[in-house]
């Protein structure tokens, strides 16, 4: 009996106890699963995540080297250089954008403001793209390159953001695929007036390893296309570190004056 009631008690001490520890040990997986979620909520992407990523990936110094090399017939060692201007009150980012051939960097062909910011949450897109251009180019000219306090100071950013060319729809890729944002203009373009065209469009794809891809083409009233390259978009890959064998590519010597006129056939220089 003794032996038995010792038994029992035993037996009904440890199952107290070990409620006790399972209670404990449920309650701290409790607090622990809150707060492991409230720190995934955290992270969650936001909208404006979304905005700052694309940002993040425009800005610096890319080139169309590699593609110039492998189809020169089609594509020019052009340089592609971006960076933030300003901000704007309702937290949208300027940046300055400028593309010129690689051996004349200080000559840019095209200079935009790029306004980056949340698609409206009516749209199933992520990144709103605009391109505006710019008042008086010359000012903006190597914006980038120059120090802070030698470049237009914000609040004339603003004032000189001009009149609204074309408004990209980014969304983020699939899992899986090698680009991170990508999107179009509308299929109807928007109005364009260089070099015969009626109206533009315009594709953009960021890719994973830094790469930017921009389709530009502009379109007369029949739908044929007279001006940006046909065989597909220019890919701009971030700028690579100098080597000894890119100081004597034929890429890196002034061309004969006949390529720039060239371009004019297959990329939009100073289009409206």
């Amino acid at each position: 009996m003794g032996s038995g009631e010792d038994t029992g008690a035993g037996v009904a001490g440890g199952g107290g106890g070990g409620g006790v520890v399972r209670g404990a040990v449920l309650k701290a997986l409790v607090v622990v699963g809150g707060v492991l979620l409230l720190r995934r909520l955290r992270r969650s992407t936001t909208r404006w995540d979304h905005a700052r990523a694309v940002v993040d990936a425009l800005s610096g110094e890319k080139f169309s080297r590699e593609q110039a090399r492998k189809d020169p017939d089609n594509y020019f060692n052009l340089r592609m250089l971006t960076c933030p201007a300003t901000e704007m009150v309702d937290g949208s980012r300027v940046l300055y954008f400028e593309q010129a051939f690689w051996r004349s960097p200080e000559k840019p062909f095209r200079q935009r403001f790029y306004m980056v910011k949340p698609c409206p949450k009516d749209m199933k897109c992520d990144v709103e793209l605009s391109s505006y251009a710019i008042r008086d180019v010359e000012e903006y000219k190597n914006f980038c390159d120059r120090p802070k306090d030698q470049r237009p100071q914000p609040e004339e950013v603003i004032a000189d953001i001009a009149e609204h060319l074309t408004t990209i729809h980014l969304s983020r890729c699939e899992r899986g695929k090698r680009c991170l944002y990508k999107g179009s203009t509308p299929p109807e373009g928007f109005p364009n007036s260089w070099s015969g065209a009626t109206y533009c469009t315009s594709d953009l794809s960021i890719h994973k390893n830094g790469e930017v891809h921009i389709w530009d083409k502009g379109f007369d009233d029949d739908g044929n296309q007279v001006w940006g390259t046909k065989a597909g978009p220019y890919e701009f890959k971030p700028a690579p570190k100098s080597n000894y064998d890119d100081m004597f590519s034929p890429l890196n010597f002034s061309a004969p004056l006949t390529l720039e006129k060239k371009i004019e056939s297959s990329f939009a220089i100073d289009d409206q």
